[in-house]
Order: structure tokens, then sequence, then C-alpha cells
């Protein structure tokens, strides 16, 4: 089975991408996932997994080569970090103190969404807005207890331009919510994407070899 992915999209320029796994694994008794594992013909891989019941986004994580051909450990771009070799993008490699805020990503189907645990400051106090120049997303508190900056993979690869109506945020229960509403392009990418990957088939073992052109 062959099909296109856009190439700008993953920001490879000359890079086709090959589908070497695919699976349904159950997780419960009522909830499976879909797991996509791509390899660039630069070396650099990418894994994903989707709800078999919303189609949506839980884990995307990458891995590369050193110069010397090394296969380096997954880094994560969305998901929440568990326990094993897998590093958050955001990550700065140090184990967190389970009162210290928690940053991960978790997209819906309309919004990339990330979740910041563990802050208890009120709505107020928080200011969360766009620095065009360096294209990230800039968390910081007027009591200066807090500050992030972090930027959009999706949006870079396909080098969009930011857009600040397309920013909100809420707070609840110790956590702050950050949502930017996805653009048109990337609805209709991830939409496209999905059908296709909806058509393979895994064997038995849940593996399936798919070339992409």
């Amino acid at each position: 089975m062959f099909f296109s992915l856009p190439q700008n999209y993953f920001h490879f320029k000359h890079n086709s991408v090959i589908l070497t796994s695919h699976t349904a694994v159950p997780l419960t008794c009522n909830t499976r996932k879909r797991k996509i594992h791509y390899l660039f013909t630069d070396g650099k891989e990418m894994a994903e997994e989707y709800d078999l019941k919303t189609d949506e986004l839980i884990v995307r994580k990458w891995r590369h080569k050193s110069t010397l051909g090394v296969q380096g450990s997954w880094l994560l771009e969305v998901g929440e970090s568990l326990a094993g070799p897998v590093a958050s993008l955001e990550s700065d490699m140090i184990k967190e103190n389970s009162s210290n805020p928690v940053f991960m990503r978790k997209d819906t189907k309309t919004s990339f969404q990330w979740r910041i645990r563990n802050l208890s400051y009120p709505k107020d106090v928080f200011s969360v807005s766009l620095d065009h120049s360096e294209r990230c997303i800039i968390i910081k508190t007027s009591n200066k207890k807090y500050y992030k900056k972090f930027n959009i993979p999706d949006l870079d690869r396909s080098q969009l331009p930011l857009d600040d109506s397309a920013l909100s945020f809420t707070h609840a229960n110790n956590t702050l919510i950050v949502s930017y509403k996805k653009p048109e392009e990337i609805l209709t990418f991830e939409q496209e994407l999905l059908k296709e990957l909806k058509k393979l088939k895994g064997s038995a073992e849940g593996d399936v070899d798919c070339k992409t052109q």
C-alpha cells in the first residue's frame, strides 16, 4: 500500500516515510489503540499511538541517530511521560518532585493542548502569550513563581504562522490548560492522514510494512 504525506509537514524536504508497524493493542476490555511507526530516510524515527474509539492522538515520540550512528533515546512530543526510557522534549532530564509543576501535551481533535499540573495559583496570576520572533508560547506568573517557554512543533514543521486569536487558557483543579486552535491546514492534513492509516492492516503480531512515496 502506498500513499503520500506532505513533506513540508515533517519538514524533511527530500525524505520519504516508511510505515513499518501498525498495531491495535488491547489496553482494557473496551479500550484499544492504534500504533504507527515511521522511519525517515535520514534515520529519524517517529512513533504515534491513536485511541481507536476517538481517533485522538495519545502519543507522539521521536528518536534520532547520533553522528556515529548510535540510536538515541525516545523523546516525547505528545503524551504523558511514564516510567521508562522515554524523555520529554521539554524535560531537563531531572526527576521531578511529585509536588513540582508537571508539563505535558495532550491534544484534542481541534486544538493543540498543554497541561501543567501542580499550579495552585489563581487564574489571574497567569499570563499566556505568543512570541512571534521566537515562534513560541510563553507562560509566566505575576508572582514570578513559574515561567515556561515552548514551541509548537507541528506549526514549525508546516511553516505556518502563529495566530494570537488561536491561543487561550483556563485554570482548574491546580492545573493550567493552554490551548491553541489548530489551523485549517493542520486539520485537513490530520484528517487525510487518519483515513490512510485506517486502511493499514496489521498482522497477527501487529506489524505491517508499508512505504510512502
